[in-house]
């Protein structure tokens, strides 16, 4: 079985293709023949080493979260939860328990595991369920986004950012969001209603009164999105813990969310998606020999949706 995996931290360069054991279906798991997986950008992240500290990794690591493909394998306690044959989509993490995504083969936990949408291929599955579940978890179980409540999302064009837009939209909220020049038109395209170009204008200037940030850029734009929120606002950040004395200043809710992709998301997501109110942007795919120049695209391309990793022909 073919998988990309690394033995050290450090760049793109340390990642190697290489045969590996088949995984094994453990108890409330299922074993998958995958089609596709998908870069975040806590997997370079991870790889680069900047998080050692907090979460250290048993060498060799095989690569990925983010995967679509069909059971072929039932775990003890997984029968009833899927069959073999069936089509499927969710974090094979290997933190989490699972075998790793970039792989001819993974494990996963019944948890974090769905049937996958059926009206998109297994390219646009696996670009899902991370982002997905992020913007569900911040839009709908922290934020409670409701019609007519204005919300700020930063990096609207990006992975999570483009499916937080749609959702958001469903929602029936008034939508801003920064992103670069060159996806504005993209952005209103998913119905943004006021664009802001982070290169050029200041959205801390703009915008007022606003119930809701969602932030997924990190760095100076999450102390300045502060002030753009009303009394009572929130923010929620994908990049930290908010600044609390900050929050307390304002007056308003900050959250930094650890989001846990659970199969009840990813039914909800798949459900999204079936009713076309989120449409899965995928910027670029690679086959599984390119895991490397997938890892640098990403890093160095600040891709619009996701990056995708093609593994089954």
């Amino acid at each position: 079985m073919k998988a990309a995996w690394y033995n050290r931290y450090g760049g793109p360069e340390v990642i190697k293709i290489n045969n590996a054991p088949k995984p094994s279906a453990g108890s409330g798991q299922v074993l998958v023949e995958v089609y596709a997986a998908s870069l975040n950008p806590f997997d370079w992240k991870l790889r680069a080493g900047y998080m050692k500290e907090m979460i250290p990794l048993k060498f060799p690591f095989t690569i990925g979260g983010d995967f679509s493909g069909v059971v072929i394998e039932l775990g003890p306690s997984a029968d009833g939860e899927f069959k073999v044959g069936d089509k499927v989509f969710g974090q094979a993490l290997v933190l989490n328990g699972g075998s790793g995504a970039f792989a001819q083969m993974c494990s996963s936990n019944v948890a974090n595991t769905s049937l996958k949408p059926k009206s998109v291929d297994f390219l646009q599955s696996a670009s899902l369920p991370l982002v997905g579940a992020s913007a569900i978890q911040a839009l709908e179980e922290h934020i409670k986004l409701k019609s007519k409540q204005k919300i700020l999302i930063h990096g609207g064009a990006g992975g999570i950012g483009h499916i937080a837009v749609q959702l958001a939209k469903y929602l029936g909220a008034y939508v801003a969001a920064t992103v670069s020049s060159n996806d504005m038109k993209f952005v209103r395209s998913l119905g943004v209603d006021e664009v802001i170009d982070y290169k050029t204008q200041k959205f801390e200037d703009r915008l007022h009164d606003f119930d809701a940030v969602f932030d997924t850029v990190g760095g100076d734009a999450t102390e300045k999105s502060f002030k753009v929120l009303k009394k009572g606002g929130i923010i929620v950040s994908m990049l930290g813990q908010p600044n609390p004395e900050l929050a307390k200043q304002y007056g308003v809710t900050a959250i930094g969310q650890n989001t846990t992709t659970t199969a009840k998301k990813l039914v909800r997501l798949a459900d999204l998606v079936d009713r076309g109110v989120i449409k899965p942007q995928v910027d670029k795919v690679f086959p599984l020999e390119h895991a490397r120049e997938a890892f640098d695209f990403l890093e160095k391309g600040h891709p619009r949706g996701k990056v995708v990793v093609k593994i089954k022909e």
